[in-house]
């Protein structure tokens, strides 16, 4: 199952730390995917990194292709190309994989109730 995230508090800037929780990641894996998807650009000013709300958005996301549905990072990375309405069939494709993965969790949730 999809883990629960805290909501997104409704502020302008959020630190490294405060972004990591947010998102329940480690602060150099936030680091990483910066460099695999360069959708995420934080604001960089004093050598700090400041993340807005549609880079924590953009980070869940990737967080729920990698992690729930168990993309691979060049799999994310073409499912966020898709995401942009350039290719119709990938799209269709990412929500046949994420129905098949929602249907084998509530199977699994059934199976441990009997």
């Amino acid at each position: 199952m999809p883990t629960e995230l805290p909501p997104i508090p409704n502020k302008r800037y959020f630190t490294i730390g405060e972004a990591s929780k947010l998102c329940d990641l480690k602060p150099h894996v936030m680091r990483y995917w910066e460099q695999e998807f360069d959708q995420i650009e934080p604001v960089k000013r004093n050598n700090r990194r400041y993340y807005q709300q549609q880079d924590l958005l953009l980070i869940r996301q990737i967080r729920g292709l990698l992690y729930d549905q168990g993309l691979t990072i060049q799999g994310a990375r073409q499912w966020l190309k898709g995401d942009n309405g350039s290719d119709d069939q990938s799209q269709y494709k990412q929500l046949l994989r994420q129905s098949i993965t929602e249907l084998e969790d509530i199977l699994k949730g059934m199976k441990q109730i009997s």
